[in-house]
């Protein structure tokens, strides 16, 4: 049975994971909408869904601006019909090298919580509505683990995501038995632009690649029977236990 939802839209979908799991969820025949602030990454990415078969559309906008919230949930709904999967996937760690926070300015705090907690909370309420009304859709939050543990420098970025695990836990509690499902998800260290932003020094060959991440989560995705709303799940963990439903928390 084909569990995928017919409508997505990835937000950082045109690089790293949100543009890896554009490309599973399409392959699946999901129609998918991409929101990225570059137009060049953004429509190599649309055009390689489309060159395997697939629809995909593309978005230029910030997500962390206000004003652009409305007319992103607009214009997706517009291209591809009522959105059943909304996939928080773009993040700013703030300036690199990564700083103490006793040397980061208020300003770049505050833009990495306008991407990584606002951007999200504006956009589910844009987007949650029709899905309650509809009695169906998954939102999904991607985490990090510098959301559960404490990384000198990572302190901004860090705090972004621990919020907004949190902010999902509570959409959940809120908007339980209406049908809306919210699954934070840890993708754990992969081989991104990002990642070699934060940390220039890793071995690349150690860190998972973004296709087999977003395999992942999209396998957990398409497990409402097994995923309570509300959980947070750490895709490494999932792998292991994908015989036996996981817990609703999994450690990292």
């Amino acid at each position: 049975m084909n569990t995928s939802p017919r409508t997505a839209l990835i937000t950082g979908g045109s690089r790293g994971l949100g543009r890896a799991i554009g490309r599973v969820l399409a392959a699946r025949g999901t129609r998918v909408v991409l929101v990225a602030r570059g137009t060049t990454d953004l429509d190599a990415a649309v055009a390689e869904i489309r060159s395997a078969g697939g629809e995909a559309h593309g978005i230029v906008a910030d997500v962390g601006a206000k004003e652009a919230i409305y007319p992103i949930a607009g214009e997706a709904a517009a291209l591809v019909g009522e959105i059943e999967l909304l996939v928080h996937d773009a993040s700013d760690l703030g300036p690199t090298p990564l700083r103490l926070l006793l040397d980061t300015e208020c300003e770049d705090f505050a833009r990495v919580l306008e991407v990584n907690l606002l951007g999200p909370f504006r956009l589910t309420k844009a987007l949650a509505g029709p899905m309650v009304l509809a009695r169906r859709g998954t939102v999904v939050l991607i985490s990090s683990d510098a959301a559960v543990e404490s990384y000198p420098r990572w302190g901004a970025y860090g705090v972004s995501k621990a919020a907004l695990d949190h902010l999902g836990r509570i959409w959940a509690a809120e908007l339980a038995e209406t049908g809306v499902r919210f699954v934070t998800i840890d993708p754990g260290e992969m081989d991104t632009r990002m990642h070699a932003d934060a940390m220039p020094e890793a071995d690349r060959t150690t860190l998972a690649a973004p296709m087999d991440v977003a395999a992942r989560v999209v396998d957990i995705i398409a497990a409402p029977g097994v995923v309570a709303s509300g959980a947070r799940i750490v895709a490494d963990a999932w792998t292991a236990a994908r015989a036996a439903p996981p817990p609703a928390e999994v450690s990292p």
